[in-house]
């Protein structure tokens, strides 16, 4: 090992072992739920009274082939609501992670294919989540463990 490779090892180490791995899920979990939940928000009034305007979305910007407009409101309105809780909680984490990734791939694919750039990056959180699952501080983790 060459004289500075050693040094910045032990750096990186020190530094690693600092912010433990069930921080970083944590964060993932909280920060990708965010993002749908509020968007999921925007699409009702009261609790879950899915608006006028949310169905006219689906009818015209958000317009998928092979499922009618009136289903994908429904069915993305009350997805942007129950992920990200379950998220929250880490529960059903990567099932939960993995229905967002599918949301986001219909949106890339067929809503707006320009927007690369923000899918990548929620690509790049619900990934981890998916092969990872929710980490030790998630309600997951905690069902595993009394479950053995």
């Amino acid at each position: 090992m060459t004289p500075i490779a050693l040094p910045y090892r032990c750096l990186v180490l020190r530094v690693s072992a600092l912010v433990p791995d069930a921080l970083l899920q944590l964060v993932a979990r909280l920060g990708i739920a965010s993002v749908f939940f509020l968007s999921g928000r925007t699409k009702v009034d009261g609790v879950l009274h899915i608006t006028d305007g949310t169905y006219e979305l689906f009818r015209t910007e958000y317009a998928l082939p092979l499922v009618p407009p009136e289903i994908a409101a429904v069915a993305a309105t009350g997805s942007e609501h129950i992920f990200p809780i379950l998220l929250a909680l880490g529960l059903a984490t990567r099932f939960s992670a993995l229905a967002l990734f599918l949301m986001t791939l219909t949106i890339q694919i067929f809503v707006y294919p320009d927007a690369w750039s923000t899918h990548l990056s929620w690509t790049a959180i619900l990934l981890p989540l998916m092969f990872r699952g929710g980490g030790t501080w998630s309600l997951d983790h905690w069902i595993a463990v009394r479950a053995g």
